[in-house]
């Protein structure tokens, strides 16, 4: 249709004008760019460069690379975003790109992709916030993928691998369902009761005398400690039987702790039942000691129902350069002012500072400002020396913290932002989903329409509700994106 028509009678094809001289004129989303041909010859596999050669091609040649063509002005019309094809074509002259703070990344790739522009010329500091952003979509579509999957029901699974799944979801997702919030509020309060019971029985007004007079916890408290012990063997197992991957169930790091908290109650069991007849009693009652102590691992159990603690956790992962400064800030200026101390206060006859490693405990106290006041000097250059320690130890400990506190505010708000994302996701599938039923239901919100009705508003909505920053991991379909979808 198009070739009939008149407008593009004076296409050159013939190829007679020479490609390194040609002037090509490209209008990109309203703005125009004029070329010559030897510039675009520098990087022949380009879009731009593909059109110097396509006039001898015909029509065919021509709207395979571009929306519209001007024989009349040679002008090639693009509907693409024009701020990104103006740092795009900084690779014709300068040999590399750089992204304009403001573009999405994701879509700035995908004008790189229509333009046939390799990755290789974007500078490495935008490829780092591409490659973040890339992170960021993959970790929303995870999310989505496992929402889906737990709405997901299908059919030729047996009856044991729906009741796992059931049981998962009920232990694993508090928001999957109300009975689910309440286990996980229950849980929670099991590690609060069973934390401060310990806490509670090492009371001596609340331990009782046992036949041999040794102080052990009270029955109530004990009676109360099993209780929750029984609850968390139970969640144990349950979650162990329902894990889709039990090896990476029983290597995840927060089921290590759970099971560290469990353990020493079974294995002290067995110690005083057992044990007083392998060894002897007073070895028995250490062990139990022992092992009791270990019951403080049931704290950390607390990160499993806080996203707050996991973000710490996170945080602290991602601030071990800064830590390690830290700490040698703190090892350099502890050397030095314990042995300046040392040396100072070696003409006090009542001196405090016996050697240099037993000043080491005065110079931590004193740079890290606790100040217990059991080792203290008493000659004036050592108190001008410990004065000097206690400002270099503040400004040691100030200098790191800000990059830390960063990053745990930057990984909080990233979560936040993801989970938000994933839940737009999801209602941007819904609104997709509801549009192949809306259009069975056309008439009647046209007739909505006619009575002045709100049928107009919501079909509208259902017609324009697009994904800006679409998830290519969730669909194999083909998502084609104009200029005015582009994500600014």
């Amino acid at each position: 249709k198009m070739a009939g028509d008149s407008r593009f009678s004076d296409v050159d094809t013939d190829g007679s004008e020479k490609s390194e001289e040609m002037e090509i004129v490209v209008n990109v989303g309203g703005v125009r760019q004029v070329f010559y041909g030897d510039n675009l010859n520098q990087y022949p596999e380009t879009r731009l460069a593909e059109l110097v050669n396509c006039l001898s091609g015909g029509y065919d040649s021509i709207f395979s690379l571009c929306d519209d063509y001007d024989p009349g002005k040679r002008e090639f019309y693009f509907d693409r975003d024009p701020d990104a094809f103006k740092c795009i074509i900084d690779v014709y002259y300068f040999g590399e790109i750089h992204m304009k703070k403001g573009i999405c990344p994701i879509c700035f790739k995908n004008e790189m992709e229509f333009w046939k522009v390799d990755l290789k010329f974007l500078d490495d500091c935008c490829k780092a916030h591409l490659s973040e952003k890339k992170e960021e979509l993959e970790e929303i579509a995870r999310r989505v993928q496992l929402i889906l999957d737990d709405l997901g029901v299908d059919a030729s699974e047996s009856r044991w691998k729906k009741c796992q799944k059931c049981i998962w979801k009920f232990l694993e997702k508090p928001e999957s369902s109300y009975p689910a919030r309440v286990i996980a509020v229950l849980s929670f309060l099991f590690i609060l009761i069973s934390s401060v019971v310990m806490c509670v029985g090492t009371i001596p007004d609340l331990q009782v005398v046992d036949a041999e007079g040794n102080r052990m916890e009270h029955p109530t408290l004990d009676s109360i400690e099993t209780a929750c012990i029984g609850w968390f063997t139970m969640e144990y197992v349950l979650r162990l039987i329902s894990s889709p991957n039990k090896l990476h169930f029983a290597l995840s790091f927060m089921n290590i702790v759970d099971v560290l908290a469990i353990l020493p109650f079974y294995v002290s069991l067995t110690l005083t039942h057992l044990g007083a007849k392998l060894m002897e009693l007073s070895n028995v009652q250490q062990a139990v000691q022992a092992l009791r102590i270990m019951r403080i691992a049931r704290i950390f159990k607390l990160a499993r129902h806080s996203s707050g603690l996991q973000t710490l956790t996170y945080a602290l992962k991602r601030s071990f350069k800064e830590l390690g400064l830290l700490l040698m800030y703190l090892a350099v200026g502890i050397f030095v002012f314990s042995a300046l101390g040392y040396t100072m206060e070696q003409s006090h006859p009542e001196t405090l500072f016996k050697s240099i490693p037993q000043s080491f405990w005065w110079a931590i106290i004193t740079m890290t400002t606790v100040g217990y006041g059991d080792i203290y000097p008493k000659t004036t250059l050592g108190k001008l020396n410990a004065a000097i320690s206690f400002l270099c130890g503040v400004i040691a400990i100030a200098l790191p913290i800000h990059p830390i506190i960063n990053n745990f505010v930057r990984y909080y708000n990233k979560q936040r932002v993801l989970e938000t994302a994933a839940k737009h996701e999801l209602e941007l599938m819904e609104l997709n989903s509801a549009e192949g039923k809306a259009a069975g239901s056309r008439t009647e919100l046209e007739d909505l329409s006619r009575e002045g009705k709100e049928g107009p508003f919501y079909s509208s909505r259902i017609k324009v509700s697009h994904s800006d920053t679409f998830i290519h991991l969730l669909s194999e379909e083909k998502h084609h994106r104009t200029r005015l979808q582009s994500c600014k």
